[in-house]
């Protein structure tokens, strides 16, 4: 019998302790819940839910780890929760994770997201035992040329807005600990392999975030409002949540076996061919829900965003043997089935959660 992705990595997790920094958020709440049906052990750091409605409360967060409501800059709680736990793993998605909320507090983003991940390293170094660590930054590092070719991970790193600068400045931080502290020359002594993941432009249920394409429809449609976009010819590659979450994992599982081979970077992203504008994104979208309208909002002091962003992903696909398994109208059906029935039955949304997941991974 053939042995599923989930059954590979629950071999790696079950029973394994794993250190969640951002698991109050959006995708780290679907990490939460992954790792929590793999048998895994979890201590979560991160800020305290700031929407209504959130997804960590809705499939019951707390009790599915052990969960710490602090700042990634506060470096001496973060390094003291990470040395009391021992980690076996450790996933680092906590970020301020919005282009446009960047421009409004430019300096608290490169704080949270460069420093931020300086302390977790610098916590992860002072761990006297085997670890390995998956940082998670974003496509958006690379340096945009708005062209149609995708990127690769070793083109060059850059970011126009302060979100995207923050993210490659990042990187930056993370080869240095790489290099200096964590090298792959010297893994005996240290124990510690360090790989980067860089995702494309997630959806799926329970995403409220502000001046993001799925939550402003999802709300919009639940009032019978139209939906206002700002950039209908912008394409992104966009992919359901679960797969670059079990990418993550596949990863770190990866790291577990063979830690010098698969400390660096990869991307995560879709199939090339869904790589869509956003307006035939909402089309799709309005074909599930069943009905829905959209309005462009015409503006001319937008702050800026990227028009053109594609990802290569042959790396994942030949390194890890990840490759997506859905296509942006699986994706889109399967976000908005999920935020159907969250307006339907909210009390049953934390078994819905699991039966999509106990879907895509079977």
């Amino acid at each position: 019998m053939e042995v599923t992705t989930f059954q590979k990595l629950e071999n790696t997790y079950k029973g394994k302790k794993v250190f969640l920094t951002g698991h109050t958020g959006f995708k780290g709440a679907w990490m939460l819940k992954v790792l929590s049906l793999l048998g895994a052990e979890v201590k979560g750091y991160a800020l305290a839910p700031y929407t209504e409605n959130d997804l960590y409360h809705l499939i019951k967060g707390d009790a599915l780890c052990d969960s710490v409501l602090a700042d990634l800059r506060n470096k001496k709680r973060l390094e003291q929760e990470i040395l009391d736990f021992q980690p076996d793993f450790v996933f680092h998605l906590a970020a301020q994770p919005l282009v446009r909320l960047s421009y409004e507090i430019p300096a608290e983003t490169f704080e949270v997201n460069v420093i931020g991940t300086a302390n977790v390293l610098d916590a992860v170094r002072l761990l006297n035992k085997k670890c390995d660590v998956v940082l998670i930054t974003t496509d958006k590092v690379y340096h945009n040329n708005e062209w149609i070719y995708p990127y690769r991970e070793n083109d060059r790193l850059g970011g126009y807005d302060p979100y995207s600068a923050s993210k490659a400045c990042t990187e930056l931080v993370i080869d240095s600990y790489r290099n200096s502290f964590f090298n792959t020359k010297t893994y005996t002594s240290h124990q510690k392999a360090i790989a980067v993941a860089r995702a494309g432009n997630v959806i799926g249920g329970g995403d409220w975030s502000q001046d993001r394409l799925i939550p402003d429809i999802a709300k919009a449609f639940a009032l019978e409002k139209p939906v206002v976009i700002r950039n209908p010819n912008s394409v992104r590659p966009w992919q359901h949540v679960l797969e670059p979450v079990v990418g993550y994992l596949l990863l770190g599982a990866h790291l577990a076996i063979e830690p010098l081979q698969f400390s660096q970077a990869y991307n995560f992203g879709p199939h090339l061919s869904d790589a869509l504008p956003v307006a035939e994104m909402l089309k799709l979208a309005i074909g599930s829900w069943g009905k829905g309208e959209y309005i462009v909002e015409q503006t001319e002091k937008q702050p800026h965003e990227a028009g053109l962003l594609k990802l290569d992903i042959s790396k994942a696909i030949n390194e890890l043997k990840w490759q997506p398994k859905m296509n942006a109208k699986q994706a889109v059906s399967m976000t908005m089935d999920w935020y159907s029935e969250f307006a339907k039955n909210k009390e049953n949304i934390s078994e819905f959660t699991t039966e999509q997941i106990n879907e895509f991974t079977s």
